[in-house]
């Protein structure tokens, strides 16, 4: 009774945590309520499996526990998509385990239960290879091997699942030694799933495994009777398919062909590898001291945050530069692009850090149609999200992609490190609009060079016996 009593308020916690996780302004305090739901069901557990098996449980949890500490601590912001990755296969490895575990046991199993060992199983192995793939991608220290992108990949990848099919009937039968080969096809599949999928879908893909960690997690819950697992288990799976969803549409992705995996990644790292290799002719360049010539006129400025704002930590920088252009009277708002960065909320996050206001924070169809009336944006490290040819070129990979339309600004600085292609591997006609200036640098040494120019103007400073500044 004990333990149905803290099982059920672990799930009633858990439930109002995922809840609270999708307003800014609780998400912290939802975080630690789910934390507690958790520790409260490790506790029921411990009551449940008596005093025989806590000394490994808790050692078990004191190594995971560490371990997940130490990497949150040290993990850069840059590194979440990867991060994220090592977790879904974590979720992946600990269902299979699971799974494999309760098999051993003399007690008998249901119908019910064994196909929940082998849903466990399958969904684990290609969650765990996969992820694994995705985060060795996603690091670069995995290529695209160019048999992956054949058509034959196909074939392979049915072939594995039909394998995959044969041995479930085979241990439906009462074959429990066929989980064994079960389980290697399954970790086949993940990679044959994953491989050939290129970098401009690879968020999307992560998201996807992070439903299947979800599912293999709420049928490892059906194996051992946790009804907390079950139901974080099917919440983790839901939310997985709903965000990518959502980050097909914001792609112009379709949902069907990342299920079968690469189908859309090869296409697009072709064509890309293909426009990343056409040269500029016409771009113009300029210093931060005539960008801040223009900033000090404008009167609507937007910030486009992206990736590279991300890899030089230079949203403080950005925070500062805004409050000194609103102290002069300018309109400062950030557009946030569904999938900037690597992940979707990243920039939300990151901006987060340096305290910007929520309120400034603008999605992209919100902002949009704001972009005619705006004197000048400042894109900062992104480069898809902003690239016209998603409206223009039906050949390119992005074609149909909804994007920010920058290009309808009176004045657009780019602040980038070189000309080089950005995630999906296609060159941006953006950068040689006659409107559009490069500002070539490191985006946090750009920022504090604007704002060094910008006081040196004057801009921030209140006159004496004003009571605004402009």
């Amino acid at each position: 009774m004990v333990e149905l009593s803290i099982e059920l308020a672990s799930v009633l916690l858990l439930a109002f945590g995922l809840k609270g996780l999708a307003k800014i302004r609780t998400a912290r305090s939802a975080n630690g309520l789910a934390a507690l739901a958790l520790g409260l069901a490790v506790v029921g557990l411990l009551l449940q499996q008596g005093l025989g098996g806590w000394p490994w449980m808790l050692l078990g949890l004191g190594i995971g526990g560490g371990l997940g500490a130490v990497l949150a601590l040290r993990v850069a912001m840059t590194s979440m998509p990867e991060t994220v990755a090592l977790f879904n296969g974590c979720g992946g490895m600990s269902s299979l385990l699971v799974a494999i575990g309760a098999v051993q046991l003399p007690t008998p199993m249901n119908l019910v239960g064994q196909v929940s060992v082998l849903v466990s199983v399958l969904v684990g192995a290609i969650t765990f290879s996969g992820s694994l793939v995705a985060m060795g991608k996603l690091q670069e220290w995995l290529g695209t091997p160019g048999w992956t992108l054949r058509p034959q990949r196909h074939a392979v990848n049915i072939v594995l699942a039909l394998a995959c099919l044969a041995c479930c009937v085979l241990v439906l039968k009462g074959m429990a030694i066929a989980l064994v080969p079960l389980t290697v096809l399954s970790l086949l599949l993940g990679v044959g799933l994953t491989l050939p999928v290129g970098g401009a879908d690879m968020p999307v893909v992560i998201s996807l495994l992070n439903s299947y960690s979800g599912v293999a997690a709420a049928a490892a819950g059906f194996v051992v009777g946790s009804e907390l697992l079950i139901v974080a288990g099917a919440m983790v799976g839901a939310a997985g398919l709903i965000l990518t969803q959502v980050m097909c549409t914001a792609m112009n992705r379709s949902l069907t062909s990342v299920l079968f995996g690469g189908a859309l990644g090869a296409g697009a790292a072709e064509s890309g590898d293909a426009g990343g290799r056409e040269e500029y002719t016409n771009v113009t360049s300029c210093s931060p001291e005539e960008c801040a010539l223009t900033l000090e006129a404008a009167e609507r400025v937007i910030f486009v945050p992206g990736y590279g704002l991300a890899v030089a930590q230079a949203q403080h920088s950005l925070k500062e530069l805004a409050r000194l252009l609103e102290q002069h009277g300018i309109e400062v708002r950030y557009a946030i692009h569904p999938v900037a960065g690597r992940m979707p909320g990243h920039m939300n996050v990151l901006l987060a850090e340096a305290d910007v206001p929520y309120d400034q924070l603008v999605e992209m169809d919100d902002i949009n149609p704001d972009f005619p009336r705006t004197d000048v944006v400042i894109v900062l490290g992104a480069n898809d999200v902003v690239n016209p040819r998603a409206k223009n070129d039906p050949a390119s990979p992005l074609y149909g992609m909804p994007v920010l339309e920058v290009d309808q600004a009176r004045t657009v600085f780019v602040v980038k490190r070189s000309l080089g292609s950005g995630y999906a591997g296609i060159r941006n006609d953006l950068f040689e609009l006659p409107q559009t200036s490069m500002v070539f640098g490191d985006a946090k040494q750009v920022l504090q060079s604007l704002l060094q120019e910008l006081r040196s103007l004057g801009v921030g400073k209140v006159p004496a016996g004003a009571g605004s500044a402009r």
